[in-house]
């Protein structure tokens, strides 16, 4: 429940400005039942009432597709306990029509409030993978253990996607820090323990997959070099502008001015999640075309990037 008259998501741009889940609901939502769109949730007090009361709350009220659980800022934690609760919440949900939920996919992704705002990076640059850090991470991954037990404990068919943790020193606002060979090769080893948990999670289960946030990111826009020092590449679809790892409302820019991912971040990693539910459930979901996005997000060639 953002206000639109805010800087946030967007600014003035934010009409045209997309998270991942709405590109799923505008270009594929034959396909995928995000459930409807509206105002859902309510005061948090209130849901924790109704929790006790057995009758099944909701926090935060927001507006958003009715199955999704995702909250600005939630930590690992929040999976399963404090305010938000987000796999009981949705257990409860789901119980409501168990056919519905038959052959459905839960996507969990989090982790980077717990585990990469900046005063953690700094750490892990610092540090490494101190037994303290390690600590850190299994707990992280232990509350997405839990909260796919709990899910599968009341739906077993449920199919999940896995997402890997994100590496926030490619995050536009921090690229300027960490630029050492040492300093981001210590992130990237606390990291690695987060992924490899996660892969082994999901290791010979045909009802889970991983999505590798890292790989996917180094497949658009590249990376640090092996001294730690940015190399990142841009994404063209056949304009003359590109879209760079930079900071700005614009949809030429990967990062939005609020620090949240942008409209093309979203829609290339919306096009990816596709590819992965189509190979590893066989969803058969048309995939998302190049065409598709770049009309999507510059339908008129306001912004440079259709193609000439």
């Amino acid at each position: 429940m953002i206000p639109e008259t805010t800087s946030s998501r967007g600014g003035k741009l934010r009409p045209v400005t997309w998270q991942w889940t709405e590109v799923l609901a505008r270009l594929r939502g034959r396909y995928i039942d995000e459930g409807e769109w509206g105002i859902w949730g309510m005061p948090v007090k209130l849901a924790e009432i109704l929790d006790r009361l057995g009758w099944g709350g909701r926090a935060p009220r927001k507006e958003d597709y009715r199955f999704n659980f995702a909250v600005s800022g939630a930590e690992c934690s929040d999976l399963m306990t404090g305010y938000y609760r987000q796999a009981p919440r949705l257990v409860a949900l789901m119980d409501q029509e168990p056919t519905r939920w038959a052959a459905w996919v839960v996507s969990i992704r989090i982790g980077v409030n717990t585990l990469c705002k900046t005063t953690d990076l700094d750490r892990f640059a610092r540090e490494g993978a101190t037994p303290a850090v390690k600590l850190e991470v299994t707990q992280c991954v232990d509350w997405i253990r839990q909260a796919v037990a709990l899910i599968r404990q009341r739906h077993p068919q449920t199919r999940f996607v896995l997402v890997g943790i994100f590496d926030n020193a490619n995050w536009a606002p921090d690229v300027g820090r960490w630029q050492s060979a040492q300093a981001h090769g210590n992130i990237v080893a606390v990291l690695d323990i987060f992924d490899d948990a996660l892969r082994r999670l999901v290791e010979g289960d045909t009802h889970m997959a991983f999505f590798d946030d890292r790989a996917w990111f180094r497949k658009y826009w590249g990376d640090r070099g092996p001294d730690g020092r940015p190399v990142y590449g841009q994404v063209n679809f056949g304009g003359r502008v590109s879209v760079t790892n930079t900071q700005g409302d614009e949809p030429v820019h990967a990062t939005v001015t609020d620090g949240h991912a942008g409209s093309v971040w979203n829609e290339l990693w919306a096009k990816d999640f596709i590819a992965l539910l189509n190979a590893a459930f066989g969803a058969n979901i048309p995939p998302l075309s190049t065409e598709e996005i770049v009309r999507f997000v510059d339908a008129d060639g306001t912004f440079g990037l259709k193609p000439r």
